[in-house]
């Protein structure tokens, strides 16, 4: 056996196949996890290239030989090359492939040039995939983690191994996510250490993390995964990868985005790190209207629907605004005051004159902001709303198309009503294309009206995604065969910033990570007990708001202390009013004093997640898992948020890992503080600050 060609540095191995090119190797220099096993699971790319009649044609690297491999001296690089190719079905193909493997100071880069003198379309390359992703030694278990919806999400890999996509289409149980600039990274992790992968470039092409269980479940009832290295005859393997959709066309020559893989050690906090590191050389956080970086909180409240509730006329709103500015509430986010209400006749921004005029609307927001209120409009441009002679007639020449020249239709959204419920009547929404000009010049004049109504911000609705559209291939709107449709989206919300006042809020729901470099501020939802806040780990001082529903909310009110997150006050699901939840908005509104009081740690300072301190029950001694740890906005010395999500009291005892001790404790809502040297009594639906 020909030995392996190495590339290393104090952190990393990668060792490469000379007869087939493919990665055979990889170990973590610092803690010796070598996850890809034995060498015959070795891989580096595989090329998907649709024949006329055989689309599913592809490419595998470890059948092909490389026409020429160049080690550097200093054995911290290799670049493989690939002068034609042979394919499944279609025969040798004259394609091109140049694949490069650079060391970095965290790990390695992979890169790759795809020259096509085909005549036929390179659609997808899987590029690198790491053959098998073992768990460490004695690891209790192994877990994907990605980013979603502004927070970290997490599926299982082994002991069991949790299948995602349906089984019919598929002969192993696999795992699919999201695709960057929505989801830059994942990780592959065990409870102390893991393996990183990540879009290190500034590219919207799509990158999709997948991987797949080989050959299946060792029994289908639990997921579990076969614990031998064989079963029945066969190779047990869990095979990673990014996933590259370029549809590279036949004369075309492309490079696909840059994908790093580095080892890390510690929790999710260290992988995600490796992604902050990169993301900070080139992008930083927008300059805020001072009035939404301070401490602070709203009220969303909406007002009709496409099934016409019609519930308060634009004149009624200023009693809204008198109960916010009664209780300290700062903004009232306001929704479905465009015609046909929320969801129904995008992407128009009419208001609905149902509701009153538009008159009568500009007049109520500057009596709102006379109160000290500011009003911030919901605004939604990603779909049209396919019901309307508008998008039959125009629009639809504008909508993200698929490979068959048909739009992309999103299901939309039920309200009220039993034909809603049964999804009878819903509006289907189509995703629009970005990038088409035609299109943005619509958006920027129904922006124009939003601004033309003196509001102090917009709130944009679904910025974060297309859904279900990732590509479009409707080359009429100016783009290349199968172009990102992600590729525009700060495009246009720079646009909208040159057609506002100085002062005006932007803000998105859920923003991806490179959306935050624009945005001003971001909205979600995240009532879960393990919720893990993800972006805010991210950007630790990025504006998040997140919806407070409950009646006597206390948990979210906690968590919104623990998270550094605004109060958005919603109640009936934002269909109420102020008045409607008294208990939840007392208590927000002590949380908010008590931060306020503290705002050097608890909102000047940096959220750091759970690093820099451990807390344990004094009672079962095992960690508490609801806590988060912030940096003094100058001083060297860190406080501590705990919260008790459950019905009955706990008893924690908080160890910093290194710097000031913490000795003392006060609860929200009280003026008392208290000695935590022997641990905290923290009541039921409570949180508490350390210092």
């Amino acid at each position: 056996m020909t030995a392996p060609l190495i590339i290393e540095n104090e952190f990393i191995t990668l060792s490469f196949d000379p007869e087939s090119g493919s990665l055979s190797g990889i170990a973590s220099r610092k803690t010796g996890w070598a996850p890809l096993g034995c060498p015959d699971k070795g891989f580096l790319f595989k090329m998907m290239v649709p024949l006329p009649k055989r689309r599913n044609n592809n490419i595998y690297s470890e059948k092909q030989r490389p026409s020429s491999i160049a080690l550097s001296p200093d054995k911290k690089s290799i670049v493989l090359c690939w002068d034609t190719l042979a394919s499944e079905y279609g025969g040798q193909m004259n394609i091109q492939v140049t694949a490069t493997v650079c060391l970095n100071e965290d790990g390695a880069d992979f890169t790759m040039k795809i020259r096509n003198n085909s005549p036929y379309p390179v659609e997808s390359v899987d590029f690198p995939i790491i053959g098998n992703i073992r768990p460490p030694e004695e690891s209790p278990w192994l877990k994907k983690f990605f980013y979603e919806y502004h927070a970290g999400f997490e599926w299982e890999l082994w002991p069991t191994y949790r299948n995602t996509i349906g089984y019919y289409g598929f002969d192993t149980p696999i795992q699919s996510s999201g695709g960057s600039p929505a989801e830059p990274f994942v990780l592959y992790r065990s409870p102390d250490q893991g393996l990183y992968m990540g879009e290190h470039d500034q590219s919207y092409d799509v990158v999709a993390w997948q991987s797949e269980l080989l050959p299946g479940w060792r029994s289908m009832i639990d997921a579990s995964v076969p614990t031998a290295e064989e079963i029945g005859g066969k190779a047990v393997s869990t095979r990673v990868k990014a996933v590259h959709m370029p549809y590279i066309q036949p004369g075309e020559e492309r490079e696909l985005p840059k994908v790093t893989i580095a080892f890390f050690e510690g929790g999710w906090q260290k992988g995600v790190d490796i992604y902050k590191k990169w993301r900070n050389t080139w992008m930083s956080l927008p300059k805020t209207p001072d009035w939404a970086s301070d401490i602070h909180s709203w009220q969303q409240i909406h007002i009709n629907s496409p099934e016409d509730e019609l519930r308060l006329r634009f004149t009624e709103l200023v009693e809204v605004g008198k109960e916010c500015a009664e209780r300290g509430v700062k903004a009232i986010q306001l929704v479905g005051w465009n015609d046909g209400g929320q969801d129904q006749g995008n992407p128009s921004h009419d208001v609905d004159p149902r509701l009153g005029t538009v008159e009568e609307l500009r007049q109520a927001i500057k009596e709102i902001q006379a109160m000290g209120v500011k009003v911030v409009l919901f605004v939604k441009f990603t779909w049209a709303d396919r019901a309307t002679e508008w998008f039959r007639n125009e629009l639809i020449d504008y909508a993200i198309r698929d490979p068959y020249g048909d739009y992309y239709v999103y299901g939309g959204y039920r309200y009220q009503t039993a034909a809603q419920k049964l999804d009878i009547n819903t509006k289907r929404l189509i995703p629009m294309c970005f990038l088409s000009e035609k299109y943005l010049e619509i958006c920027e004049k129904e922006f124009q009206k939003v601004v033309a109504l003196g509001p102090d911000g917009m709130l944009f609705d679904e910025c974060q995604h297309h859904s279900p559209a990732l590509v479009c291939f409707d080359q009429s709107h100016g783009h290349r065969y199968g172009a990102p449709v992600y590729a525009n989206d700060i495009e246009l919300l720079n646009r909208f910033k040159k057609l506002a006042p100085e002062g005006f809020l932007m803000a998105g729901e859920a923003l991806y990570d490179r959306l935050t470099g624009t945005y001003h501020l971001a909205y979600f939802r995240s009532e879960n007990k393990d919720h893990i806040p993800l972006s805010r780990y991210m950007q630790p001082h990025a504006l998040c708001m997140t919806a407070v529903t409950g009646f006597n909310d206390r948990d979210m009110i906690n968590q919104c202390l623990m998270c550094r997150y605004i109060i958005s006050y919603e109640p009936y699901n934002f269909k109420g009013r102020l008045t409607d939840f008294p208990l939840t908005v007392a208590y927000g509104q002590k949380m908010d004093a008590l931060r306020t009081e503290y705002r050097a740690y608890f909102w000047d300072g940096a959220y750091q997640d759970q690093c820099g301190a451990r807390v344990k029950d004094l009672d079962t001694d095992l960690p508490h898992p609801s806590y988060s740890v912030f940096k003094h906005a100058s001083e060297q010395t860190i406080g501590v948020v705990v919260c008790n999500y459950e019905e009955q009291p706990v008893r924690l005892l908080v160890t910093p890992d290194e710097g000031t001790d913490l000795t003392r404790y006060r609860l929200v809502g009280t003026d008392t503080w208290k000695s935590c040297v022997d641990g905290i009594e923290l009541p039921p639906h409570s949180a508490a600050i350390v210092l």
